[in-house]
């Protein structure tokens, strides 16, 4: 903000106590401090009024950078263009000198920091999710006999599934072999073998390979069974001594 006075242009105080000043000044060349008691209270509101209206009035001081691009030239702006959103800038006051140096990670230190992130947060629940089991495992049983106990409970459905898929699959293996004997018997005599045949094969090779995916997994599902309840008995211990 500037003021026009007898041909000069000079530039308003913005320091408050400079503004108060000048309203003083003014206030007594004009006999108005000679009447304080009347006027007092008028002029404080009038230097309050002031002081804040030039205060807001001020224009914000814009920030200046400085970045060099990847041709090593340097660039200087208010801000700082997308396609230079990933090099490093320095941070001017209204002197040019730098005040802040802003480092900008590569895409590499990104990328690394993405993963120590995500690796931090999986460290955190899994952190939580072993107290929560720990607090599970001490409310849940009050010696390790119960954790054996409670390990043949669940294994019960499971050892049964694997008795049903060890006789369906002998029987459908047993059934296969017959085809395939038959099948030779006319390979044997030089003669065709029947289409009736060949489904039956197919179809049987198809049912001896799903009974076996069904009892490979529930072999599985035992062995990982056995392998939580053996480990639960170990913490327990650990947590309990017992």
């Amino acid at each position: 903000m500037i003021e026009e006075t007898t041909g000069e242009t000079k530039s308003l105080p913005t320091n408050p106590a400079k503004i108060a000043g000048q309203v003083i000044r003014y206030s007594h060349l004009n006999g108005l401090s000679k009447d304080g008691n009347r006027f007092a209270g008028y002029y404080s509101k009038l230097l309050i009024a002031l002081t804040i209206g030039i205060t807001f009035s001020l224009p914000a001081m814009a920030k200046l950078y400085k970045w060099v691009d990847e041709k090593g030239i340097t660039h200087y702006g208010e801000t700082i263009p997308p396609e230079y959103a990933d090099r490093d800038r320095e941070e001017l006051n209204k002197s040019g000198r730098t005040v802040k140096v802003i480092e900008v990670p590569t895409a590499a230190e990104r990328k690394a920091q993405r993963e120590a992130d995500e690796k931090k947060r999986a460290d955190q629940r899994a952190e939580i999710e072993r107290k929560r089991r720990d607090k599970t495992l001490t409310s849940t049983y009050s010696n390790s006999d119960e954790i054996d106990l409670a390990r043949n409970r669940s294994l019960q459905q499971i050892n049964a599934r694997i008795k049903n898929h060890t006789s369906q699959l002998k029987m459908a293996n047993d059934n296969l072999l017959a085809l395939q004997k038959e099948s030779e018997s006319y390979t044997k005599s030089d003669k065709p073998i029947p289409s009736a045949l060949q489904e039956d094969l197919t179809d049987f090779q198809a049912r001896v390979d799903r009974l076996q995916k069904n009892l490979d997994k529930s072999l599985a599902e035992k062995a990982a069974v056995e392998a939580r309840y053996d480990a639960d008995k170990v913490r327990y211990h650990e947590l309990t001594g017992k």
